[in-house]
């Protein structure tokens, strides 16, 4: 193998594959990316036997090739490294040579023979969804997902994909996101599907950085595949059925409190600050009179009782709520205003934009 490219895209290609290595692999070569030089293009993957992570770059290829080197260093030599244009060869011993204007080194590989194939989704269901709107979607959802193992369907993202719309929903049984999307062309039929939420999460890295306009999703049975540009992401789907989450969610609220997120944010976060003494349990209670009262019982380290403007509708209420699961929504969402339902203490709180109809999330109450 021997070829020239542009030291820039070789540092992008590089970190964006290494999204897909874990600290915690068993085998060696996993620790590895494989560089790949086939016709005009430089290949990269990488993989944790769950996710795979490909990318190509163009490039001056003189001779085609293969090996694998070990990700952190290579990444790291070549985003110290200056010069515009970089030579990639294969020398003996199975070593990779990085050339530049002023230095020269060589990096141990290990053979191509030994990094694990990856898996072609032979696609039973694909569609085209906008990168941006995608990206909204994971930035709105994927942190509800459970972080316990345990409840397997909990720590991945649901996909409910029916003609031309569709849903995002992640819960980890306390609280809960859901997304709606619209597909500019229709797909037959419907299918759904339960993607790991660390694969969204990588998914979302990568669409927030990238140029490409659509992005073009691909499932079958137990794989899904996601084209972004040059990137394409494959990854394994969860077995199991979600939760039937539609029946909890409330139709309709006995009070609607209107509240900017930015003041409603700030509060939580002063008053979150005594919270912590008593597992985050924060007190809100809205009234006639225009405010939105937020407080905590008496901690260890003190107390704290603050309040928000409001528009209020509806009769006087209040509910007890986990400060942290509050904060979360109102960091991701992107809009200035939210509607806050109640109905009675033992009813879930419902979060929505007030300007849209695509986003809802749902908090259980907390025991007074």
């Amino acid at each position: 193998m021997k070829l020239f490219c542009s030291q820039k895209e070789l540092e992008e290609a590089l970190n964006i594959v290494n999204k897909a290595i874990s600290s915690n692999n068993t085998l060696p070569v996993l620790n590895n990316i494989l560089v790949k030089a086939e016709g005009k293009k430089l290949y990269f993957s990488a993989t944790n036997l769950e996710i795979a992570i490909s990318y190509f770059v163009d490039a001056d290829v003189r001779s085609e090739g293969a090996i694998t080197v070990p990700a952190k260093l290579i990444t790291s030599y070549v985003s110290l490294l200056t010069d515009e244009k970089v030579e990639l060869s294969i020398t003996e011993g199975m070593a990779l040579m990085v050339q530049s204007s002023t230095s020269t080194t060589k990096i141990k590989g290990i053979s191509p023979d030994e990094f694990p194939l990856i898996p072609k989704v032979e696609a039973e269901h694909t569609f085209n969804v906008g990168t941006e709107e995608l990206d909204d979607a994971v930035s709105e959802t994927v942190f509800a997902a459970s972080t316990n193992v345990s409840r397997p369907v909990l720590s991945g993202v649901y996909c409910l994909i029916d003609g031309d719309s569709v849903k995002f929903v992640a819960t980890d049984s306390y609280r809960l996101a859901e997304r709606g999307l619209k597909l500019e062309k229709k797909i037959d039929g419907k299918f759904d599907c339960i993607v790991p939420a660390k694969t969204i999460s990588e998914l979302g890295k990568i669409t927030n950085r990238s140029g490409a306009k659509e992005v073009v999703v691909s499932a079958s049975k137990n794989q899904i595949l996601f084209k972004v540009g040059n990137v394409e992401l494959v990854s394994r789907l969860i077995e199991g059925k979600f939760p039937d989450y539609e029946r909890i969610i409330p139709k309709e609220g006995k009070t609607k409190v209107e509240v900017s997120v930015e003041d409603l944010s700030l509060v939580i976060k002063r008053v979150g600050l005594f919270a912590k003494e008593n597992n985050n349990s924060i007190k809100l209670s809205a009234t006639n009179d225009g405010k939105l009262v937020v407080s905590t019982d008496e901690t260890k380290i003190g107390e704290e009782k603050a309040e928000v403007a409001i528009k209020i509708d509806g009769e006087n209420n209040k509910i007890s709520l986990n400060s942290q699961y509050l904060l979360d929504v109102l960091t991701y969402i992107t809009d200035e205003k939210v509607i806050l339902e109640m109905n009675d203490k033992l009813s879930p709180a419902v979060i929505k934009p007030l300007k849209r109809d695509d986003y809802v999330y749902i908090i259980m109450p907390l025991k007074v």
